[in-house]
């Protein structure tokens, strides 16, 4: 007998709320459900924790359902209330920006053509139409305010010092139409999001309810956490971005690849599209050989492939070998090299430099005296090539791709440097 999806999710760890989790079986069994997802552009770029959304919204597309990214170009220029505090406004013209550039990333995760074809909205398009009386009439009247102040981020802002302007507080009605709108056009009768979207997303089946007396259904994807309880996703640049403009794929394959044991084997499930017998044959391998890393590997492949496609998490793969003097670095690009100088913290000094020099200006050792130590030793490489004079100079044939040259003392420590 097949697994049901919802067990599958379940097993995956996608699967936090749902408005009743009997009543989502029935209604799958019925035949093919028709659901959304929302994001809104509140930066030029999606991150990990929008990544759930999208693999929840692959798993339920595969599995036949019909699936309906929303890019939120109405909801987008208010913002969710924040725990922190009010957002700033962005113009007009930036969120339009940013919703291209979400829409382009969305659509390499999801199949648009074919017999189960994805469609993209924009809740601007039926946001925009309407009135400030159209709203109060149609939609406010059924949100009561006693629902609305007890919701947490709410009650939360309320009682600091700053509050929550009406703009912030009305969000929670428009994301309650958006549902009732794709209810109407598409017949979306399931809205999926992160598990501290449960309140908007229950706005949205009580407006269903109240406005056109139909049963709809909420479901959340907890939010990411590691073992040891800190929060998953930071690193020194901030989120993990999903846009290789914003972190190269290079830095997010290190990411992932940089996972610890106790998170890998969970991340695999949530992340990644491999079979159960995948994931716990590797899980053993967790347990048997965990200095072998394949866990890692693995989930740093099948995510860097997934988000940015497999040629560019091959040179993800061939970069992190190369740096270490495992690979040819003349092979690599120069967005690549590039990727690489931003993670890694690449320096620019005057062209014909002394490599004892371009050591200590990399950050590779902490004094020209060191520097030369390391090179009398035979412990410092120019391009994976060990330098044997002390007084050596970087020449313009050391300039690899982008004009960088890899530096590097040991087997693990490596810094970039370009001549200028």
């Amino acid at each position: 007998m097949t697994e049901h999806l919802l067990d599958d999710l379940a097993w995956r760890g996608l699967i936090a709320q749902t408005t009743g989790v009997d009543e989502l079986r029935a209604a799958m069994d019925e035949g093919p459900l028709a659901m959304y997802c929302g994001f809104d552009p509140t930066a030029p770029s999606l991150h990990h924790g929008h990544l759930v959304q999208l693999v929840l919204l692959r798993h339920l597309q595969i599995a036949g359902h019909k699936v309906h990214p929303l890019v939120g170009g109405a909801t987008g220029m208010i913002g969710d209330p924040r725990m922190s505090g009010e957002r700033v406004l962005n113009t007009k013209e930036t969120v339009a920006d940013w919703v291209e550039r979400l829409r382009n990333q969305i659509s390499r995760f999801l199949d648009f053509e074919g017999d189960n074809p994805a469609v993209m909205v924009n809740n601007l398009d039926w946001t925009g139409e309407l009135t400030a009386i159209d709203l109060l009439r149609e939609i406010g009247k059924h949100f009561r305010l006693g629902t609305m102040l007890a919701k947490d981020t709410v009650a939360r802002r309320l009682s600091s010092e700053e509050g929550i302007s009406f703009t912030e507080f009305s969000y929670q009605v428009l994301q309650g139409n958006d549902f009732l709108q794709l209810h109407r056009r598409y017949g979306c009768s399931l809205q999926t999001g992160g598990n501290d979207q449960w309140g908007n997303l229950l706005s949205g089946v009580e407006l269903i309810r109240k406005a056109d007396g139909d049963a709809v259904h909420a479901m959340t994807t907890p939010l990411i956490t590691k073992a040891d309880g800190t929060k998953f996703g930071k690193t020194e640049g901030g989120a993990v971005w999903l846009a290789p403009d914003m972190m190269s794929p290079y830095a997010f394959y290190q990411f992932w690849i940089n996972t610890d044991d106790a998170d890998v084997v969970r991340f695999l499930k949530i992340f990644t599209f491999l079979s159960r017998t995948e994931i716990e044959a590797l899980e053993q391998k967790v347990a048997d050989e965990p200095f072998r890393r394949e866990a890692q590997r693995t989930l740093a492949w099948e995510v860097t492939s997934l988000v940015h496609g497999e040629k560019a998490a091959q040179g993800a793969v061939d970069a992190s070998q190369a740096l270490f003097g495992r690979g040819d670095l003349e092979s690599l690009d120069e967005p690549t090299l590039s990727g690489c100088a931003k993670e890694l913290g690449g320096v620019e000094g005057a062209a014909g430099i002394g490599v004892a020099d371009a050591l200590v200006e990399a950050g590779i050792v902490p004094s020209k005296s060191a520097a030369r130590r390391a090179i009398q030793e035979g412990g410092a490489y120019v391009n994976n090539v060990k330098v044997e004079d002390a007084e050596a100079v970087l020449r313009a044939e050391d300039s690899l791709a982008g004009g960088w040259t890899v530096l590097r003392r040991g087997k693990k420590t490596v810094g970039l440097f370009r001549q200028v």
